[in-house]
């Protein structure tokens, strides 16, 4: 059917040609159609050749003009930012100047957001617009707040800057308040197909958290998911994510501020080659998985780590070096614009030769001995002893036929110089604005307001009233600033570290207390001549005989607590040990103290971690073990309950159990004290119990307690004392303590190995009527001249 078709429109063709060239002629042309139409055939016929010639005809053009292109000759460009031409247009030579292209600007601007709960990531926000700007660049602080990312984040996707995040991690690892709203939206939007896996392409950003080790868990998650939700929303990282530490032991410099200096070191670096236009660094996609940048820079720090090992041990460099360069080898192989699409990594689209494959099985077989042999060594833990101190364990070994059980001992020598300080500069500078007068590394010491109180014969604190402390000639201290708890009425507001066990570098107990005694008799000093301040009392003052070891942080975590304790004992001075509960096998080493406390904040589990937000995961188990292990002690045990209303004042049947369980010689129960607005705590004042709320919940705890009964009262500091019936004899109460007398017996205790004991009632003395339970008095020493406030600011301070 197509041949005819064909055949038809070539004779149709043929016709026309014929009748337009003949029409009007004689019919002797009629063979001139005949000639027309045997020349299309032919033309047909041979449609094939044509076609090829054709094709021939135009790849031999290409060719050619592909060749007289490469034989143009092409005129070096000159090195320098102007080049010269000659012109032949004048007899003089002149100069023309060609500037070259200026390159484009990757970043104009840099916004700095922040979450912030203390206040520590603000102040690193703002330390960091000051850096920024001076580098020409505009910069923004912004709280996070105040930041709608649903109509904003996106525009900064379109725009030149530089998104900064320095986000701290809360409690139990959320956000803090002012970034709730911001990562509960993050975190919808990057599961979200509505909003797609491209949502926030072009936007560039870098991450900083805050958090604290002790808490691993939680350490840091916050700003590990901030960080993983905008690249998962196709973010693009300018540096990699950074890490600031509190935890001053485990700190990769020594502190989180360090921490972070050191990182914005390296994004203003960052930032400044991002101004001038460079390219960005390698995003990890070189052939093999190599880079020879990256080869380079390892090279020259191996060279210096050489250079640096000739002065003392060819091929080593201390501890220090060794993290400083991981940290810049980190920085060169993981921080890029390009990074988000490497971080998924050779699996992801990448191809292997099979030539190599030997190499990359090798180094993953490398890899794996070395994380087995760092698993190996960390099963050598340091002992908790004094300096220098040596750890014996016994380690399991895996053999080549099987598992044996090899009992081998490895001695580690711990140098105190290689452990850190717990009072980082930072720290230092706020608890001394604070008022404390700290000791050494880890100890402090502070004047009590009832020991300013009492100098001008205005009243003593509630042991004054219960125990017959001399609030004078009491010596408030700590030899351990560090607390393994962070309760949400802690009147320090979280200025304190935090840790579960020692690590810090420690000082001796006699270094201790004497500057102990030394501050504080300074302090005492300060009140000569002060007005109403008494003259005996000054000068009584001058001698410490008593020492409350409850200023701050947990005092037991000490190494040498027991060796404090001697000394204190041997100055003849009291002893006033408050622990939170969370060290039983402490307690139960303890040598004898004047008075033991516990910490009782709630007495269930869930309540217990609201309050006293523990460190420890087995915080329960702990605390009740401390309730038992305070049970064996001979001396005077107390249980310390604080009423924070709203939140543990409804638990009475459960704090009967707890009684039960450590027989505790007393129970104080004081109403929890406002500090004032903290950002660390939510407590307001309609927290705090009124003191007739107070004596209603003792009241009904007695009701369930048979073997006790309301003994003292102290109204100022809005606190009740239960005491075992034992220290009431003949219808008296004898919660007082014969100081002396104590001393002497434990002396004798010291002096005889210990084998000579004594317990509670051999000190105890009679209490006076003004501090019984219901007196007119109320507490307060008739001696003493009651002083009203008036329009002042209430110092809280005190134990």
């Amino acid at each position: 059917m197509f041949t005819e078709l064909n055949l038809l429109s070539l004779t149709l063709l043929a016709d026309t040609v014929s009748q337009s060239f003949g029409a009007e002629l004689p019919s002797n042309l009629d063979n001139v159609r005949r000639y027309t139409e045997g020349y299309i055939w032919a033309l047909w016929h041979n449609r094939l050749y044509i076609y090829t010639a054709a094709a021939v005809v135009v790849g031999v053009w290409f060719a050619l003009n592909l060749a007289l292109k490469k034989k143009k000759i092409v005129k070096p460009v000159s090195p320098w930012r102007y080049q010269t031409v000659e012109t032949k247009t004048y007899p003089k030579v002149e100069t023309k100047k060609y500037p070259l292209k200026e390159k484009t600007k990757n970043v104009s601007a840099v916004k700095i957001f922040y979450g912030s709960q203390t206040g520590t990531a603000k102040g690193f926000a703002r330390d960091l617009a000051e850096d920024v700007t001076g580098l020409g660049l505009e910069s923004e602080v912004i709280d996070l707040k105040d930041y709608d990312p649903d109509d904003r984040l996106s525009d900064e996707c379109t725009s030149k800057a530089v998104c900064v995040f320095l986000l701290a991690t809360y409690t139990e690892g959320k956000p803090t308040e002012n970034a709730e709203w911001f990562c509960k939206w993050l975190e919808e939007a990057s599961t979200d197909f509505r909003y797609g896996k491209t949502y926030l392409k072009g936007l560039k950003y870098a991450v900083f958290g805050l958090g604290n080790s002790v808490y691993e868990d939680h350490y840091n998650t916050v700003g590990t998911s901030v960080d993983k939700w905008l690249w998962m929303l196709s973010g693009s990282r300018v540096l990699t994510r950074g890490e600031g530490d509190c935890n001053v032991a485990k700190s990769r410099r020594g502190s989180v501020q360090a921490d972070f200096a050191a990182w914005k070191t390296r994004l203003l670096s960052r930032l400044k080659a991002l101004a001038r236009g460079e390219k960005k660094p390698c995003s990890g996609k070189c052939k093999n998985g190599t880079c020879k940048n990256n080869k380079k820079k390892k090279q020259q720090q191996q060279q210096q780590q050489q250079q640096q090992g000739a002065a003392g041990e060819p091929g080593k460099c201390s501890s220090e070096q060794k993290q400083q360069y991981s940290s810049e080898e980190e920085l060169v192989e993981s921080s890029s614009e390009g990074e988000s699409s490497g971080d998924e990594g050779p699996g992801h689209g990448s191809v292997i030769d099979m030539e190599d494959l030997g190499n990359v099985m090798t180094h993953f077989k490398k890899a794996k001995q070395k994380k087995e042999d760092g698993e190996d060594r960390q099963k050598v833990r340091l002992s908790k002893l004094s300096n220098g101190s040596v750890a014996v364990e016994k380690r399991r070994k895996q053999g080549g036929g099987g598992e044996e059980e090899e009992a081998e001992e490895v001695e580690v020598e711990v140098e105190e110089e290689e452990r850190r300080e717990m009072i980082t500069p930072a720290l230092r500078d706020a608890l001394t604005k604070q008022g404390y007068k700290l000791i050494g590394s880890h100890s402090g010491v502070k004047l009590c307001r009832w020991t300013k109180s009492m100098l001008r014969g205005r009243g003593g604190c509630y042991k004054h009233t219960f125990y017959g402390i001399e609030s004078h000639r009491c010596m408030e201290a700590t030899p351990s600033l560090a607390c393994a708890n962070k309760c949400v009425f802690c009147w320090r507001h979280h200025t304190n570290p935090v840790g579960t066990e020692w690590r810090w570098k420690m000082d001796p107990a006699e270094k201790i207390l004497l500057e102990a005694v030394e501050n504080h008799q300074s302090m005492i000093k300060q009140f000569r001549g002060v007005p109403g301040v008494r003259a005996e009392r000054f000068e009584e003052g001058l001698a410490v005989k008593h020492c409350a070891l409850s200023l701050v942080g947990e005092p037991i975590m000490y190494p040498e607590i027991n060796a404090f304790l001697r000394l204190l004992h041997q100055q003849r001075i009291s002893s006033f040990l408050v622990t939170n509960a969370q060290f039983p096998d402490e307690i139960r080493t303890l040598v004898p103290v004047t008075q033991l406390y516990v910490s009782v904040d709630a007495s269930t589990k869930d309540s217990l971690k609201r309050i006293d937000r523990p460190l420890f995961k087995d915080f329960w188990q702990r605390f009740l073990d401390s309730l038992r292990a305070l049970g064996e002690k001979q001396q005077r045990t107390v249980y310390r309950l604080t009423l924070v209303k709203a939140w543990n004042v409804d638990e009475l049947k459960a704090y009967s159990e707890l009684i039960a369980l450590g027989q505790p010689d007393f129970i104080e129960v004081k109403g929890v004290t406002y500090c004032g607005e903290s950002s660390a705590s939510s407590l307001t004042m309609a927290n705090v119990p009124w003191h007739e709320e107070v004596i209603f919940f003792v009241q009904q705890l007695a009701n369930m307690l048979p073997d006790y009964e309301i003994a003292c009262e102290h109204e100022h500091s809005n606190c009740l004392l239960l005491a075992h019936h034992k220290f009431k004899v003949d219808g008296e109460w004898w919660t007082w303590i014969d100081y002396e007398r104590f001393q002497d017996l434990v002396a004798a205790h010291e002096a005889s190995g210990g084998t000579q004991t004594f317990s509670a009632s051999d000190y105890m003395a009679k209490t006076p009527s003004w501090a019984l339970f219901g007196a007119g008095e109320r507490g307060f020493d008739p001696a003493d001249t009651r002083y009203q406030r008036k329009n002042k600011t209430k110092d809280i301070s005190g134990c």
